[in-house]
């Protein structure tokens, strides 16, 4: 048993789940000492009311009231879950190219405004069966324009070798200005109705909305689609290009050395490049997934003042998955699980910003999981052997060797009590007796 345990602790995938229910913990225990000490400041609540609080929060959906709205939490959850899973694959796949990926929001932004210019532009309602082929259109236009969105830090990075960090900041904002300009020259998009401003239409009155598959029917009231099955495809095909293809291991090679993946033959300048584009790809998915629900509205005014938090969620969704895009699907089930819970801490005598400031708190600690997962592939040091001094022997050997010369002595000299060895007796030759006397 102790063999195994210590076998499956020097496994990466091991190593990596571990570390990342570690960091959990630690932002769940800190989260509570946090709910203890506004228990304690507030004169209304007591610490019963922490442990009543956390129970909320572990609980999620499954602490609402009644079975209906369980169940349309429980829809709810998957369906906001759903771009977090693309911008965190996102996230996940530059990482694996020794890349980092913080300009998931503008990627996000621009797959939005991609897929919404084809789904509000192209009406389907007299023709129900056109809307899936738009729908797919919509996607694929979105990704192009992540793609290309990428691609502009990619191409820096590759050829300039400028850091990428500082340009996804910078195309993160001209994203943002960029969507907003080019709504507001659309007048035929907007939605002027209920006293609204700054919203587009939704896909609602086009026809082109996501479908649902029937999953309306299992979580009844929600926002649920088969955006989730996209994302999951996608999560599935990338693992697989990642561990099992060329490709993906030319990206791995690429961030483990770059030069000396370039030593190797590979075109390391190429392999940035499409990272960041298959990136900016996946996270436009995510928005175009988002806002292509029929429910769901866009407020094209105001992106400019405030980048969507998904692209900066998908952050800590992969360092918590340890860069596996399949375990990117449920760190970020997990961490839409606990929003859920937390529009119920109202009756534990919290506000319902403690969910977040608990998912702050783990997120903070996704960035010790490097550090988990070091600490439990460290080996065992090995044991210590006995130091033996320079020039020292022990007793045993020296007299094997007999005494040591005395002072004075050459060290090629040969001692003289020591006797010369004996000449080797030669076998005489019969052929040769008598000659000897003859010479």
């Amino acid at each position: 048993m102790k063999d195994f345990l210590t076998r499956l602790r020097k496994k990466p995938g091991f190593t990596s789940v571990v570390s990342s229910i570690l960091c959990i913990i630690a932002g769940l225990l800190v989260g509570f000492v946090v709910m203890i000490i506004l228990s304690i400041i507030n004169e209304n609540t007591t610490v019963a009311n922490a442990f009543y609080g956390l129970a909320i929060v572990l609980g999620g959906p499954f602490s609402s009231g009644s079975g209906n709205y369980i169940v349309t939490n429980l829809g709810d959850m998957i369906f906001y879950a759903t771009p977090l899973i693309m911008t965190g694959i996102s996230v996940a796949v530059t990482y694996k190219t020794g890349l980092f990926n913080i300009g998931a929001a503008g990627q996000f932004l621009m797959g939005t405004m991609g897929s919404l210019l084809v789904a509000l532009n192209i009406d389907t309602t007299g023709h129900p069966a056109l809307g899936p082929l738009v729908w797919v259109l919509a996607i694929l236009v979105g990704m192009l324009f992540g793609m290309l969105w990428g691609a502009i830090p990619g191409l820096f990075k590759a050829f300039f070798n400028v850091n990428e960090v500082i340009v996804c900041i910078m195309t993160n904002w001209i994203a943002a200005n960029v969507v907003s300009w080019v709504f507001s020259t659309m007048p035929h998009l907007i939605n002027t109705g209920s006293g609204k401003s700054g919203y587009l239409i939704t896909t609602l009155s086009t026809g082109n909305g996501t479908p649902t598959l029937g999953l309306e029917r299992l979580f009844k009231g929600s926002y649920i689609d088969a955006g989730i099955l996209v994302a999951v495809l996608i999560a599935v095909a990338m693992f697989i290009m990642l561990s099992k293809t060329t490709f993906g291991y030319e990206l791995r090679a690429c961030g483990a050395n770059r030069d000396g993946a370039k030593y190797a033959g590979m075109n390391e300048k190429r392999n940035i490049v499409l990272s960041m584009a298959i990136a900016g790809g996946l996270a436009a998915i995510g928005g175009a997934l988002y806002y292509l629900n029929p429910g769901i509205e866009f407020k094209f005014d105001s992106v400019y003042q405030k980048l969507p938090d998904y692209g900066f969620n998908g952050i800590p969704a992969a360092l918590l998955a340890g860069n596996n895009p399949i375990a990117v699907i449920f760190v970020s089930l997990f961490i839409r699980y606990l929003n859920a819970g937390g529009g119920n801490l109202s009756s534990a005598g919290f506000n319902k910003y403690i969910a977040d400031v608990i998912i702050a708190l783990i997120i903070y600690f996704a960035g010790f999981s490097k550090f988990f997962h070091d600490l439990l592939q460290r080996k065992r040091k090995a044991p210590k052997r006995p130091k033996v001094e320079t020039g020292a022997f022990p007793k045993e050997v020296l007299k094997n060797m007999g005494e040591p010369p005395k002072e004075g002595t050459p060290p090629d000299a040969v001692p003289a009590e020591s006797p010369a060895p004996p000449a080797p007796e030669t076998p005489l030759d019969p052929s040769n007796s008598g000659k000897e006397g003859q010479q």
